[in-house]
């Protein structure tokens, strides 16, 4: 079955696979369920005993291993590339088949092994886009291990905070980071993290770059001989795990600044991942797949990683920008040397596309013959972009719209399924096993073109999160106790009259900066911190290139003289921000203001602020102090 289902197997219709899969989701996963390789099929399909809490295909086991490497090797696919890495940061190029893939992750599952990581344990990866990345998430699934990666710009706070919510064994990281401009050094990072972090893990490996190696402590070990040891030779064979054990935790912003762990189940995940990379992006077995992001984040995890490897298609892992590296023509020098057929990215990256090379004059430069279809996600897609985007490449330019949350699309145009008209600014349909609804406050669902929550009726579709790591109470809380029965997206819009989605921005606290969620709590935090601060509030502001940037609000301690002090008091607060949450939370500006309004039970009016930061003329709320 490595080959998945042939293009006839999947209905014609959207509409007829979408109904399908809401009117008979056991019969429509069962059939999905039939892409992967079982060590135990599943007999039954949905487990429904306990809501709101689901679990797909409770009595089926499987290694997620496995089904990314072994069987495509077994089926002939061992000298296909596996993973294209391209690093114009470091000059480097390395194509590594499925066979060399495969060797590699049984050392390193090995090497884990050796260290004492078992079916069960938590390994944190935190690490710069390099093959060990990869290498190191496929091992842990391979013994049953659970990864929780760390995006590598996170600064110690972040990163102590998911050391200590996650508990790893181990920790495998890397001497530094490559940027266009700097390198970045992890291990000063990861030292302060565990230094500040209750829990210990036992062991740190570290892959050496020649770029900026790192003094080794007594905790650590050298990543070339952890995979060249003993344990590592001796290999590892994939053990069999149960569906609805986690695969890996990925922690995302709260409106609190404490993550929320998000984690992913091994059999549903799998087999939505596998599904949908035929039917929403149209990718088959051999053909090469381009996801320009970083293994940090969901994109990363399901279209870098699992969902190409579990197709048996080939990946590009890149460690480069869409532009100065060296130019705007990156991405179409990637695209032709590689032969790819579908890029994923962020509205970002084309944005500054286009204001670095704003007549796409370099995209002649190269053979795009290829490339069918380029996928945009992680924040709103505006139609410039679009129109843009369209004009410059000639292909379809799809919106799809999920969270890290989902894991995978809640709304796309199915491409692989039926290509649907494009409409500018809406991510298209609902993907089949998502049921979409709009609500008002009342939980009441809205008719078409009327603005309100969008919501996901339960249960959601197998590959989105069944709850959160180890806090079943804050799953709940933050996601279903708005509106019982449904998963709260905390974003507002609508659907037309045709039935398209239309997103129109968050309804919480959390900022969206060039695709990373951060949570305005953790800026505030580090912001609260500084001796001369007195209150403070974080609001996202719309950016032409970054979707939102923060903006601060700051009141200062009374004695303090924000004439005379306020340039200083700004430069330390930037500073801070950039020491304690990371360079990606991208603070430049800081006012310092009197007083910040509120209602009379002390909420900061964030969302009034941002409304009027970004030109509106909000309502004032009756109950304003």
């Amino acid at each position: 079955m490595s080959d998945g289902a042939s293009p006839a197997a999947y209905p014609s219709s959207y509409r007829t696979t979408y109904e399908g899969s809401l009117r008979d989701p056991d019969a429509f996963w069962a059939e999905a369920a039939g892409l992967i390789d079982w060590v135990t099929p599943p007999t039954r399909i949905l487990d429904d005993d306990n809501p709101p809490f689901y679990r797909w295909y409770p009595d089926g086991e499987l290694n997620v291993c496995h089904n990314a490497l072994d069987r495509h090797v077994a089926d002939g696919r061992g000298d296909q590339p596996a993973i294209h890495y391209d690093s114009p940061v470091t000059g480097t190029k390395e194509t590594i088949t499925y066979a060399a893939l495969l060797a590699r992750v049984r050392a390193v599952a090995g090497g884990l092994r050796g260290l004492g990581v078992d079916k069960g344990d938590r390994v944190v990866i935190y690490m710069p886009m390099v093959p060990e990345a990869v290498i190191a998430m496929l091992a842990c699934a391979r013994i049953g291990a659970i990864h929780s990666v760390v995006f590598g710009g996170f600064a110690p706070a972040e990163l102590a905070a998911r050391i200590d919510d996650a508990a790893p064994k181990v920790i495998l990281s890397a001497s530094c980071g490559i940027e266009p401009s700097r390198v970045v050094k992890y291990k000063p990072f990861l030292d302060e993290a565990i230094h500040r972090s209750e829990h210990k893990p036992e062991r740190c490996v570290i892959l050496q770059r020649p770029q900026e190696p790192a003094e080794l402590g007594e905790r650590d070990l050298d990543w070339e001989e952890f995979e060249s040891g003993e344990a590592a030779q001796a290999g590892a064979d994939p053990v069999t795990v149960a569906a609805t054990d986690p695969l890996y935790i990925l922690y995302t912003s709260g409106t609190t600044g404490k993550p929320k762990g998000i984690y992913r189940d091994s059999g549903g995940y799998a087999v939505a991942l596998r599904w949908s990379m035929h039917a929403l992006y149209d990718v088959q077995p051999g053909e090469t797949m381009f996801t320009a992001s970083d293994v940090g984040w969901v994109v990363g995890h399901s279209y870098i990683v699992y969902g190409p490897l579990l197709t048996g298609a080939t990946t590009v892992l890149y460690e480069g920008k869409p532009i100065g590296t060296p130019d705007a023509g990156a991405f179409w020098r990637v695209i032709s040397d590689y032969d790819v057929v579908s890029l994923f990215t962020a509205p970002t990256a084309f944005r500054a596309i286009k204001k670095e090379d704003a007549s796409a004059s370099l995209v002649a430069d190269y053979d795009l013959s290829s490339f069918r279809t380029l996928y945009l996600a992680g924040e709103r897609l505006d139609p410039d972009t679009y129109e843009w985007a369209t004009a410059a490449l000639g292909v379809p330019v799809i919106d799809n719209w999920w969270q890290t949350e989902t894991g995978w699309p809640i709304a796309c145009n199915p491409k692989g399924i039926e290509m649907l008209p494009i409409k500018p600014g809406s991510p298209s349909v609902p993907v089949p096993g998502y049921d979409v609804r709009v609500l008002d406050n009342e939980g009441a669902e809205l008719p078409p073109g009327q603005e309100g929550a969008v919501c996901i009726k339960l249960p959601m579709p197998p590959g989105t999160l069944p709850t959160l790591w180890q806090d079943d109470e804050r799953y709940v809380s933050s996601y279903l106790s708005a509106y019982p029965g449904y998963y709260l997206t905390g974003d507002g819009g609508y659907i037309d009259e045709d039935g398209y989605l239309f997103v129109m921005g968050r309804t919480d606290d959390v900022l969206n900066v060039a695709g990373h969620r951060l949570s305005t709590g953790s800026i505030e935090a580090a912001l609260a911190g500084h001796e001369a601060v007195a209150e403070c509030a974080v609001i996202g502001v719309r950016d032409e290139l970054k979707g939102q940037v923060p903006r601060a609000l700051v009141v200062l301690k009374s004695g303090i003289d924000g004439e005379a002090e306020g340039e200083r008091i700004r430069r330390e607060l930037v500073a801070r921000v950039r020491s304690e949450v990371g360079a990606v939370a991208a603070l430049h500006q800081v006012d310092i203001v009197h007083g910040l309004p509120k209602t009379r039970s002390g909420k900061i009016l964030r969302k009034t602020m941002r409304e009027i930061a970004d030109g509106g003329s909000p309502a004032v709320p009756a109950t304003i102090e």
